[in-house]
């Protein structure tokens, strides 16, 4: 066999996934939401107490980031499901492209 028809065959014995992914599928990452950001100088910060509000750069039903390991692999909408916080992905970064960001 060739080297192709090496791959062709490993491709369609993992599931089209390579044999290194395979070995990290059931790596743990950290899974996090970025509503948006702010910038303080530290008076500012100091002076916060309960009942104050951080003006964040995003306008509100902006969809929000999906983050990897601090890393944005999507964009979605906050859904309520079952009285728990959800997103609904909008948008996905290609599946090549997030293992290369990750």
């Amino acid at each position: 066999m060739n080297e192709q028809s090496n791959a062709a065959v490993a491709e369609s014995e993992t599931g089209g996934h390579s044999p290194q992914l395979d070995l990290i599928q059931n790596v743990a990452v950290s899974v996090s939401v970025e509503v948006g950001r702010a910038s303080l100088r530290i008076r500012d910060l100091l002076r916060l107490s309960q009942g104050s509000v951080v003006e964040l750069d995003r306008i509100a039903g902006e969809p929000v980031d999906v983050c990897v390991n601090n890393t944005v692999i999507a964009r979605g909408e906050v859904v309520l499901v079952n009285e728990r916080y959800g997103i609904r992905l909008t948008q996905v970064v290609d599946a090549e492209d997030r293992v290369k960001l990750l």
